[in-house]
């Protein structure tokens, strides 16, 4: 298994009239650790991209459990459980300044090739990488 700790400070433009986190803000937040998870390993989308791969989410879900307010410091953790093949399944962890959980969520994102927008499986280095976590 591999894990992930990424901050983000919550802006005054992600609240809403209710001075909570607006609950599509949480998605963004969710690519963040995921992005940063990545790039911790070496790896980013950017270079996925460069070797002709994207990696679109094909599945997303969120269980909210407790406000989060403007200014507020969030720890979102970011876990693979599973060596990724096709497809490649994230699961985060929001966690407010008193480290309770706010929010959890999952998200499956898949493999494929831009030259012919089909699945494909991950390159060699990716999986190489990831291979050290299973």
């Amino acid at each position: 298994m591999y894990s992930s700790e990424t901050k983000i400070r919550v802006r005054y433009a992600e609240t809403d009239q209710m001075q909570f986190v607006y609950y599509g803000n949480y998605a963004i937040y969710f690519e963040v650790g995921r992005t940063e998870a990545l790039r911790k390993l070496g790896i980013t989308y950017k270079s996925m991209e460069a070797n002709g791969i994207m990696l679109p989410v094909v599945d997303y879900s969120a269980k909210f459990i407790k406000p989060v307010y403007y200014d507020e410091e969030l720890t979102i953790i970011t876990q693979i459980k599973e060596m990724p093949g096709i497809r490649i399944k994230f699961f985060y962890d929001a966690l407010n300044e008193k480290k309770e959980l706010v929010c959890k969520a999952e998200t499956t994102l898949v493999f494929v090739n831009m030259e012919n927008n089909r699945p494909c499986r991950p390159t060699k280095e990716f999986i190489e990488v990831m291979r050290k976590f299973f």
